[in-house]
């Protein structure tokens, strides 16, 4: 549920009032509530964000459903059901009782998601591997990948130095080596070690916040190389999680003030007012997330659905718009496909693709830009960002602004 703006307070006496049993994150150390640390709480307070998550027992036995009618003085806005959201943006409703749209043909919208997900995910396991390895070699020569290449990192003078960096994904390998010394907060929301067993979240801290100078001859893959690395780890070790552990992710790096928030997740549902609210909250504090617009060739999915949250879009290495990249309400492009990148040991490095991939070059870019000037933060820094964008010859429903570009 999302407590009406400026009601948070109120919103949360009145489920204490109502007999429920509420953990708040202002509770925990550095507001890192996590499902499994809620103990017998039948709710889940976010305060910085102004929303909870309430368990479906509680929620039927006081009447608190997606179909309850809200009174205009609740201090309640909305409910929603929960939704499962994931690394590679595929989208199941977790504890629902709302039935997916349908098109014309019966087939579920969120499923059709789904699946087109899944066709990309086969064609790219199918035709990528000449592709990968052509990708690594040219990054090897150039000395950068072609991601930093476009988007002009090499010749920035500027390193991050001083700006906070969340990246809320499957953790981290927090022993590579090429983050050996680096000022690193972390926490978990789903029950796992922060350890990344999964490498989606590495590789994504790897092009925002990565190393100037990788050893032996591996090439730039990092961006704000000066940042400081906030590790949410808010979907598990196969790539999963659900809208309780992303809100308490998100709710953790608006406490800490981060002043970018990457999320390279998602599903093809709805606008969620929660996601909305916390897109809001973060910069009415001066911060900014940007997310992935998904990977379906569709419509944009949540959480970069959110007018609150900056969409992000991927473009091929010629700056087309890639084939998977989701469309509509679209902010900004990054470099999407042949992404090389750090991932868990014994790898160490690997080539993703995928708006996941994107998302990161545009926080790593906005981390350069906050460090600029102290007046770059929240929706000056999106507009800036959108302002120096490099313009491609595609409808801004496809790239939005255009290809992110360092200062």
């Amino acid at each position: 549920m999302t407590f009406r703006e400026g009601a948070g307070d109120a919103g949360i006496q009145s489920l204490v009032s109502s007999g429920l049993q509420v953990a708040d994150a202002r509770d925990f150390s550095d507001q890192a509530l996590a499902v499994e640390d809620a103990g017998d709480a039948e709710v889940l307070v976010f305060p910085e964000i102004g929303a909870a998550v309430m368990t479906g027992p509680a929620a039927e036995a006081h009447g608190m459903t997606a179909q309850s009618t809200l009174t205009a003085n609740s201090p309640v806005g909305s409910i929603e059901p929960e939704y499962f959201a994931f690394a590679d943006q595929g989208t199941v409703e977790a504890f629902g009782t709302r039935a997916p749209a349908r098109g014309a043909d019966g087939v579920s919208e969120y499923l059709r998601g789904f699946v087109q997900a899944a066709e990309v995910i086969a064609r790219d396991l199918y035709n990528g591997r000449e592709q990968r390895m052509a990708a690594e070699e040219e990054a090897r020569a150039l000395g950068t990948t072609w991601g930093l290449a476009a988007c002009e990192v090499p010749p920035s003078t500027r390193t991050g130095a001083g700006v906070k960096v969340a990246v809320l994904d499957t953790g981290m390998d927090l022993q590579h080596p090429d983050f050996t010394g680096r000022a690193l907060q972390f926490a978990s929301f789903v029950g796992q070690p922060v350890q990344d067993l999964h490498s989606h979240g590495t590789h994504c801290i790897g092009t925002a916040c990565g190393p100037k100078a990788p050893p032996g001859s591996t090439p730039r893959y990092g961006i704000a190389f000066g940042s400081s690395i906030f590790v949410g780890k808010v979907l598990s070790n196969t790539g999963s999680g659900t809208t309780a552990s992303v809100l308490a992710g998100m709710n953790w790096a608006i406490a800490n003030r981060c002043e970018v928030i990457s999320m390279s997740l998602g599903s093809q549902s709805p606008e969620q007012a929660a996601y909305t609210a916390a897109g809001r909250a973060a910069l009415t504090n001066g911060l900014l997330i940007v997310a992935a617009a998904g990977n379906a060739s569709a419509v944009t999915g949540a959480p970069a659905n959110s007018p609150t949250v900056m969409s992000v879009a991927s473009v091929d290495r010629t700056l087309a718009p890639s084939s998977f990249s989701n469309f509509g309400k679209v902010e900004i492009a990054g470099p999407g496909r042949d992404v090389l990148s750090s991932v868990p040991r014994p790898t160490r490095y690997g080539t993703k693709n995928g708006t996941s991939m994107a998302t990161p070059h545009v926080a790593g870019c906005a981390a350069l830009w906050a460090q600029t000037s102290s007046s770059l933060r929240g929706m000056n820094l999106w507009r800036k960002l959108q302002e120096t964008a490099k313009h491609l010859p595609h409808p801004a429903s496809r790239v939005g602004a255009g290809l992110v570009q360092a200062p």
